[in-house]
């Protein structure tokens, strides 16, 4: 088990739903967080609510300084032993959907690559920062320095129609998963993922009643019949950081949903 007493912790989208449950329940670890967003207000008001030390840093993860603000600021409150990647990103420039749409016209590269981008290359360079800071850290039992949490999707194994861009990108965190895992293992680092299925994050939030989105998407999962709350995924993160045997795997958290 990673102690995270008086250790630090960075969650990246860390004022989302994913984010902003993660960063509560590490945060009762022990660890003091840094909440690594662009939601100011939401980050602040969650630094506030933590009130352990954790801090709120403005992080654009399209910009590799900011990101390393982030990871400087964590490592000064001290050992950073756990990363939890959980930001999206700003919408691409144009409307995607259907590589080859109904008018004939193609998914545009500037759609795929912003949404790679966003998703699997930003994700990278989180991950490669903060391994770099994890490897500077004494070891603790079983020559254990830090844990890195990604965050995949289902769609990386089975997309939807209309989700070439982000399911690529998905996927490549399924496929860095166990490569990270094996190449971080000599320094004592973990590397999981967690890939979810649909959940009642913000994003719904922006366009419907939470009841609404629970009587739209609650009924493709087969059981529990609802959508995933944030706390679901944020219980997991923490098992898998206190739990020094899960390693270089993606674990499906979905209620046995399958997109067909």
């Amino acid at each position: 088990m990673v102690d995270m007493t008086n250790a630090s912790a960075i969650v990246t989208g860390g004022a989302g739903g994913f984010g902003g449950a993660t960063a509560r329940r590490l945060a009762k670890l022990g660890a003091k967080v840094v909440i690594a967003d662009v939601a100011d207000d939401r980050g602040q008001e969650l630094a506030a609510e933590l009130g352990n030390g954790s801090v709120y840093v403005r992080t654009d993860i399209t910009d590799f300084d900011s990101i390393a603000l982030a990871v400087k600021t964590a490592t000064d409150l001290g050992p950073l032993r756990a990363a939890v990647i959980t930001h999206g990103g700003p919408p691409p420039p144009d409307r995607g959907g259907r590589l080859i749409g109904k008018d004939g016209s193609r998914l545009s590269y500037a759609h795929f690559s912003h949404m790679v981008n966003i998703f699997l290359n930003s994700a990278f360079e989180v991950t490669a920062q903060v391994a770099e800071a994890m490897a500077k850290n004494d070891p603790v039992a079983s020559n254990q320095r830090g844990v890195i949490i990604n965050t995949a999707s289902i769609a990386g194994f089975e997309g939807l129609p209309g989700q070439v861009p982000y399911a690529a990108a998905k996927g490549g965190i399924i496929g860095m998963t166990l490569t990270l895992a094996r190449d971080l293992a000599p320094l004592g680092i973990r590397s999981v993922a967690i890939a979810p299925g649909t959940f009642l994050t913000l994003a719904y939030s922006r366009s419907m009643t939470d009841e609404e989105a629970q009587a739209k998407f609650g009924s493709t999962v087969p059981n529990p019949k609802r959508m995933g709350d944030p706390d679901e995924y944020a219980t997991l993160a923490q098992q898998i950081v206190e739990n020094d045997f899960l390693n270089g795997t993606t674990i499906r958290l979905d209620g046995a949903q399958r997109f067909q």
